[in-house]
C-alpha cells in the first residue's frame, strides 16, 4: 500500500516560475550592487543599494535550489518592497535617505531594476500555484529567461554609463539618477573651507586636506566638476548629474530634422553663431531640468552645418530669476531675456528685433515674458558646461549677481 504524500501547502509546486523569479531577483540585485560605485561618498544611499543587493541576490541564489514556502514568500516580500521603495524615489523622493530625498526621472537601469522585482515578487507568488501544464506547454520559457538576462544587461550597462559620483562616470542609474542627491567629491559631511581645510565650530583647524585642483570639463571624460569653493558636495553631484544624463539624451537631436519632428522649431536666431530650436510645447509641460524634456536646443551655426552643442532649459511661464530651483551652487547660473521682439506667429516665433531691457516691442512683434534659463553644453565651452552665450545672446542674470564664467573648468 502507497503511503500518501502530504500537500505541502504554498509553497513552489512550479519550479519553473520560481527559477524565472530567481533569475529577476539575482539581475535586480546585481544593478543594484553596480549602483554603490556611483555613490561611494553617500553612506545611506550606498547602505541602501547594498542591503537591497544583498537581499535580492541572496534570495535569488537560495530559490534555484530551494522551493520552501516561507523562502517564497521571503522572496515575494522582499522584490516588492524594493519595487514600492522605487516608486516613492520616483514619485515623492525617499526623504529619511540622503541622496533619494529628491524625485526624479526613471531612467533605463532603475527602471530595469524595478521591472526584474516586480517579475521576480509575481512569479513567486504565482509559483505556489500548480501552473506546471500551462509553463511546460510554453516554449517561451527559455525566452523569457533570455529576455530577463537581456534586462539585466541593458540595466547594468546604463548603470555603468551613468555613475554620477564625482569623476566616476557620466549620469546616473537606478535610483540614482536626478539632480537631488549628494553625490560628488567628499560626501563625508565635512564642512571645507575654500582653502579645503576642515575646521571645528570655532573655526580652529582640526585637519588639513590638500587643495582640490579643478579639471577642465570634458564631455569625452569621466565628469568631476570638483575644486570650486562654496560648492557643496550635494551641489556638485547635482551638478554633474545633470550634465551626464545630458549628455547621454541630447544626442537623439544632433540632426535638426529630428528635432523638428519632435515638435522644435527654430527662433531664426543663427546670425548669432549659435541657434536655438525651442519646443514651445515644453515650457507649460510640468517637467523642469529635464533632459528628455529640453526646452531649447542649442546649435552652432557656421552659416553652412549646424552642430548640436547645448541644451538650454527654461521654466514655465510665469517664474522669475528667484523661482530657479537650486542646481549646483556657485557652478551655476540662471539667467533670462527680457530684450528680445518675435514675430506674432502662434506656431513658429521667431527673433526680428532687440529692445533694451524692459522695453516694448513695435508691433506686430511681440515680447514674451521672460522666464529663467539656464544652460549645459555637451561640448567643451571656455567657461563652464552651465555658460551662459556672450554679447546679444548672453540675457540678462539676478540683480546683484555677477556674471559666471567657470575658468576652472573651462577650456
Amino acid at each position: 500500500m502507497t503511503t500518501p504524500v502530504p500537500d505541502p501547502g504554498p509553497v513552489a509546486r512550479e519550479g519553473g516560475l520560481l527559477r524565472l523569479a530567481a533569475i529577476a531577483s539575482l539581475g535586480a540585485g546585481a544593478i543594484h550592487a553596480a549602483a554603490i560605485g556611483a555613490h561611494a561618498g553617500e553612506r545611506q544611499t550606498v547602505l541602501t543599494f547594498l542591503v537591497a543587493a544583498v537581499l535580492q541576490l541572496g534570495w535569488g541564489a537560495l530559490a534555484l535550489v530551494r522551493r520552501d514556502r516561507w523562502l517564497v514568500l521571503a522572496g515575494a516580500a522582499i522584490n516588492a518592497a524594493l519595487v514600492a521603495g522605487w516608486a516613492m524615489a520616483k514619485t515623492s523622493g525617499i526623504t529619511f535617505i540622503d541622496g533619494l530625498e529628491a524625485t526624479e526621472p526613471v531612467q533605463l537601469a532603475d527602471g530595469a531594476a524595478a521591472a526584474l522585482a516586480a517579475i521576480a515578487a509575481v512569479a513567486a507568488v504565482v509559483s505556489t500555484v500548480d501552473h506546471r501544464g500551462v509553463v511546460r506547454a510554453l516554449p517561451a520559457r527559455a525566452a523569457l529567461t533570455v529576455g530577463l538576462v537581456a534586462l539585466t544587461v541593458a540595466g547594468l550597462n546604463t548603470t555603468g554609463n551613468h555613475s554620477h559620483s564625482g569623476g566616476e562616470g557620466h549620469g546616473a542609474a537606478g535610483e540614482e539618477a536626478s539632480g537631488g542627491h549628494d553625490h560628488g567629491a567628499g560626501g563625508s559631511g565635512h564642512d571645507h573651507s575654500a582653502t579645503g581645510s576642515e575646521t571645528t565650530d570655532d573655526s580652529t583647524p582640526e585637519h588639513e586636506h590638500p587643495a582640490v585642483e579643478a579639471k577642465p570639463y570634458d564631455p569625452t571624460k569621466p565628469i568631476d566638476l570638483s575644486g570650486t569653493p562654496g560648492v557643496t558636495a550635494e551641489q556638485q553631484a547635482r551638478a554633474e548629474n545633470i550634465i551626464a544624463v545630458t549628455l547621454a539624451d541630447l544626442p537623439r537631436w544632433a540632426d535638426t530634422a529630428a528635432a523638428e519632428a519632435d515638435g522644435f522649431r527654430s527662433i531664426g536666431d543663427g546670425i548669432t553663431g549659435y541657434e536655438h530650436y525651442i519646443n514651445w510645447s515644453y515650457l507649460t509641460d510640468g517637467k523642469v531640468l529635464d533632459p528628455d524634456h529640453p526646452e531649447s536646443l542649442v546649435y552652432r551655426h557656421d552659416g553652412t552645418s549646424k552642430k548640436l552643442v547645448s541644451a538650454m532649459f527654461m521654466l514655465e511661464p510665469g517664474s522669475t530669476l528667484d523661482d530657479v530651483p537650486e542646481l549646483g551652487g556657485p557652478l551655476t547660473q540662471w539667467h533670462i531675456h527680457d530684450n528680445l521682439c518675435f514675430t506674432d506667429d502662434p506656431v513658429q516665433p521667431r527673433v526680428a528685433a532687440i529692445t533694451s531691457v524692459g522695453g516694448s516691442c513695435r508691433a506686430p512683434l511681440k515680447k514674451f515674458e521672460p522666464v529663467p534659463m539656464i544652460h549645459v553644453w555637451i561640448v567643451p565651452h571656455q567657461c563652464g558646461p552651465f555658460a551662459a552665450l556672450e554679447g546679444v545672446g548672453a540675457g540678462q542674470i539676478k540683480d546683484g549677481e555677477t556674471r559666471l564664467c567657470d575658468h576652472a573648468h573651462g577650456t
